[in-house]
């Protein structure tokens, strides 16, 4: 398995679609640097906050890992959550799971392997963890993840979905 570290907004976004299994099932473990883990908001009643408390603090496989470096710079104004998985990512010369579009440009300028949201799909389809992605799509878009149409689109066609 790879390793990867995740940004907050993957996580909170399978995590309250019900699809947050996917990652455990296809990368084993996720790391995650302290910001993103306050981002989570484990302790609160928001949706998706009982599953990841799970995933972290129960069953262990998404993991806080510091950063060797806790006080770097990408150089560029992101949130601390994006800064840190970049920078933890670059440190442990990691896969960064991560959807926000400015911080994929400050990884891709770093060299950075990424993934999305949607790559986590569509690779669940081909391993036969999910039958459709459709489905899934729908459900992240109606918890209020933005993904545009033309995204969409695309997603579904490298799926072999009607459009």
């Amino acid at each position: 398995m790879r390793r990867v570290v995740a940004d907050a907004g993957p996580l909170i976004a399978l995590a309250r679609t019900g699809y947050l299994h996917l990652l455990r099932d296809m990368l084993g473990t996720v790391e995650i640097p302290p910001a993103v883990h306050d981002e989570l908001r484990l302790s609160s009643n928001m949706p998706g906050a009982t599953i990841l408390r799970v995933a972290v603090r129960t069953d262990r496989w998404i993991r806080k890992r510091a950063l060797r470096s806790p006080h770097g710079s990408l150089g560029i104004a992101l949130g601390a959550g994006e800064t840190e998985a970049i920078l933890l990512a670059a440190e442990r010369k990691a896969v960064l799971l991560i959807d926000e579009r400015r911080g994929r440009r400050a990884a891709k300028a770093r060299g950075i392997a990424m993934i999305g949201t949607a790559r986590v799909l569509l690779e669940a389809k081909q391993r036969g963890l999910i039958k459709d992605v459709a489905p899934a799509l729908q459900a992240l878009m109606d918890s209020g993840y933005r993904i545009t149409r033309e995204l969409r689109e695309q997603i579904l066609r490298i799926a072999n979905e009607s459009v």
